[in-house]
């Protein structure tokens, strides 16, 4: 999940007509990095975590396999298919199967991301809010399908618009041994589907040539609503299962009926899906949870886009990871949440009335026979057991955000990175492996890269922190020399110049028939890449939390939001295991904010604003 402020999205020169694409063919290609620079900076990365001795036998390790033949080799093989006709990018495809693709485990938790979003003080009935969420989604969508929406910029550098090709009626199709994203015919598929009591209905998105009303919408929302349907099979908890149990699964569903593959097809062709759940979240936690994956009985968990409306209209978003990352998703919701207010008055200068003769939804009344249906418990079950070994907090932090951090004249990401890695040794008394996604799509088919943000500057600067014999101006100067290693790390792999990536394509040019090099199964390689913090920054005013799993047993997923006056953080991990509690990060995320604050603040020259 790349990192920024999606809500400021797009900040570019203005042309009219067909524009999304227009940069498409311009766009620079992935660099492969020269192989010495790598090398040097995978020494760099694991030096925090060795001892002198160990540090040697790795610099020996990496330097042999830099001037080996081997090394040499597999370089030289990179760089062939970076410059092989036709490829704009060596790491897509390897990226897109391995990442994504191929990865067996259910989408939710292990892939999918969610957004929560803040509450409409006006506009909470369930169907008011699922018509507003409807229609801001079908103006976005016919920009996309039309190409009439701008592109991207990141400091006026066109960005690739590729994902958006992923967006809007398509689906993952799962498969064996790997999945695959599924397109559908916008034409063919002019619609978008709504499910209710594990229901699922297709709602055409005309009547007559005309596109449907705010108030149409909600029309036909109240219609599913007020159904006197009692609660089917959910048949959606068959897409939270293993992917390889649902691809056999898939296979029984269509042999149930011969109409359940045009059923089936409808559903998953669907421009987005739109959840109307009868639960009623309250808390933080309850909220995020229910984007995050519900009970899953009321979802279809393979649609990259399912917004969630609530029996007390709180709403979200839930993504399916493969075809796009957040950055892109979260730009759609902007542009959803951005407009109710105004879809709201435009509509009030209009005729309120809807059509009469508009006809209802569409039920999609899939045939399930007795093997589907047992299938379906099963994958309840499954499902239950995974949402019952996790959990959830979440911190809202008022006391300070990104108003007071520019004040330091530090990156603020690169503050709340910081913020993490002094909770994280407060809690265990070490420094733990830290994943933060960087976007790389100023490249063509660009996607993410990981920036290493544990340092030797910040390694030293939270044993400073937990020194009492350091002074506060040790301890800011450290601070800073850290928040600087993390943003020149940031900039490097943005520029496609990290490391984790080039790895990565250095040992998937290995050949069957070839030896791993050393490097590669040495302790360190694979600590050093043992994410403990799977962390990522996207900031929106108009959510109150955003999150995902998880990415290894032992640690936690860590999304979170910097707000003009607020810190935000959702913390997910297991609980099942006695090495890890959310609720225990929660707090030293909290006194680590405090921490840093006090020594911030005490050695900044300039006064700040009083709290």
């Amino acid at each position: 999940m790349a990192q920024r402020n999606a809500a400021a999205l797009p900040t570019s020169p203005r042309s009219a007509g067909k524009q999304l694409y227009q940069h498409q063919a311009s766009l620079p290609h992935l660099p492969v990095p020269p192989l010495e620079q790598t090398c040097q900076k995978y020494v760099q990365s694991v030096r925090p975590y060795l001892n002198a001795d160990q540090l040697k036998r790795t610099q020996q390790l990496v330097q042999t396999f830099a001037q080996s033949e081997q090394g040499q080799a597999l370089q030289q093989r990179l760089e062939q298919r970076a410059n092989s006709p036709g490829v704009t990018n060596w790491l897509a495809d390897w990226w897109n199967d391995i990442a994504y693709l191929r990865v067996r485990d259910p989408v939710v938790i292990f892939v999918s991301y969610f957004y929560a979003y803040e509450d409409h003080l006006t506009r909470m009935a369930p169907a008011q809010r699922a018509a507003d969420i409807a229609y801001g989604a079908l103006l976005f969508c016919r920009q996309v399908l039309d190409e009439t929406m701008e592109p991207e910029y990141v400091r006026r550098q066109p960005l690739c618009m590729e994902p958006y090709q992923n967006m809007f009626h398509t689906c993952r199709i799962p498969g064996s041994p790997v999945d695959t994203i599924g397109h559908y015919t916008p034409a063919e598929h002019d619609y978008f589907a709504v499910v209710h009591k594990n229901q699922f209905y297709v709602v055409p998105t005309q009547y007559q040539g005309t596109p449907l009303t705010l108030i149409e919408l909600e029309q036909q929302f109240e219609r599913i609503l007020a159904a006197d349907r009692c609660a089917a099979p959910a048949l959606g908890a068959l897409t939270a299962d293993n992917r390889g149990i649902w691809t056999e699964n898939r296979k029984k569903l269509l042999a149930a009926s011969p109409r359940n593959h045009a059923l089936l097809t409808k559903l998953e062709g669907a421009a987005f899906l739109v959840c109307l759940d009868d639960t009623a979240p309250v808390t933080r936690e309850e909220h995020s949870s229910m984007c995050w994956h519900g009970d899953g009985r009321n979802r279809f968990y393979d649609k990259p886009l399912q917004f969630i409306v609530a029996a007390n209209g709180k709403a979200g978003f839930l993504g399916e990871h493969a075809g796009m990352d957040g950055m892109v998703t979260s730009r759609l919701s902007n542009y959803v949440l951005d407009h109710v207010d105004q879809h709201r008055a435009d509509t009030a200068q209009h005729s309120n009335a809807a059509r009469q003769t508009l006809p209802s939804p569409e039920l999609l009344d899939f045939v399930l026979d007795e093997t589907v249906t047992k299938a379906i418990a099963q994958a309840e079950q499954r499902f239950d057991q995974l949402i019952n070994d996790h959990q959830i907090r979440v911190l809202a932090y008022p006391g300070y955000g990104k108003n007071l951090i520019k004040q330091f004249k530090v990156s603020p990401d690169s503050y709340v990175q910081m913020l993490m890695q002094l909770a994280y040794y407060k809690m265990y008394g070490e420094i733990g492996p830290t994943y933060e996604s960087v976007q790389t799509r100023r490249f063509a088919r660009g996607r993410t890269e990981v920036c290493r943000s544990v340092s030797e500057a910040s390694h030293q600067w939270v044993r400073a922190m937990q020194d009492p014999a350091a002074t506060t101006e040790t301890k800011a100067t450290l601070a800073r020399q850290a928040m600087a290693a993390h943003s020149s790390y940031m900039q490097d792999a943005a520029a496609g110049q990290g490391i984790d990536r080039h790895m990565l394509g250095l040992r998937m040019c290995l050949r069957p028939n070839e030896t791993k090099p050393a490097m590669f199964d040495e302790p360190v390689f694979s600590h050093s890449c043992h994410w403990k913090l799977s962390t990522s920054q996207l900031s929106s005013p108009h959510y109150s939390g955003w999150g995902y799993g998880e990415v290894v047993p032992d640690g936690y997923g860590l999304a979170y939001m910097i707000k003009d006056n607020a810190l935000h953080f959702n913390i997910t991990c297991l609980n099942t295991r006695p090495d890890v509690n959310a609720s225990r990060l929660h707090h030293y995320l909290q006194e680590a904010a405090e921490d840093m604050r006090r020594v911030l603040v005490a050695s900044t020259a300039a006064p700040v604003a009083k709290l």
